[in-house]
Parts: structure tokens; sequence; C-alpha cells
């Protein structure tokens, strides 16, 4: 299981990394999303992710530990906000050059 979640977390921070070095800034936020969706997954495997045992820790009262879900919250939280700053960015972008890439460029295969 682990091994399964490390390789789907690498899948997608690969993937978020080629798709952030393409020219297009609609495949850059795919990217920038992608890998956002990797640190939610690394973050909530941090919490000893285990399975078909319940999810209490301590020999004391039990209580959930609230700390791996509150870290992905907020990253959620901070993935959407980036995501939609980004694509206000890319479309004010897109309304003052007349292209989509990031570098400026004008586009070669015409209007």
């Amino acid at each position: 299981m682990a091994a399964l979640l490390a390789l789907v977390i690498g899948l997608l921070v690969g993937c978020g990394v080629y798709l952030l070095l393409r020219a297009r800034t609609f495949s850059v936020i795919l990217g920038i999303v992608l890998i956002s969706y990797a640190t939610n997954l690394f973050l909530f495997a941090a919490g000893r992710l285990a399975t078909n045992q319940a999810p209490l820790v301590g020999e004391g009262p039990p209580y959930a530990d609230p700390l791996p879900q509150a870290l992905v919250l907020t990253a959620i939280v901070i993935g959407f906000a980036m995501t939609a700053f980004v694509a206000v960015l890319a479309l004010r972008a897109r309304g003052e050059f007349g292209s989509d890439r990031v570098d400026g460029k004008p586009r070669e295969d015409g209007p």
C-alpha cells in the first residue's frame, strides 16, 4: 500500500513538473494543481496511513490525530486560492498580450 501511494505521489509530481515546463499558461496551471494534489497526498500519508485500523492514537483516552487532516485542509484551501489567482493572472495576460504563452512570444499558428 505504501509503495503504491509513493508511486502515485511520484507520478503526480512528475506530471506536474512536466506541465510546469510547458509554454502555455493552461498547462502551467494544471501542473500547479497536480503538484498541490501530490502535496496533499504526501501530507495525508505522513499521518501514518494504515488499513483496517481505527484512527485512534495513544493508550489513554482515544482521540483522532487532527494534525494531518488540518494540514491537508489548509493545503487544499491555499491550493484553490493559488489556482484561482494564477487563472485570473493568465486571463489578464492573454487579454493584454494576445497570447497564452508564458514567455510572451506571439502565437506561431495564427490568430
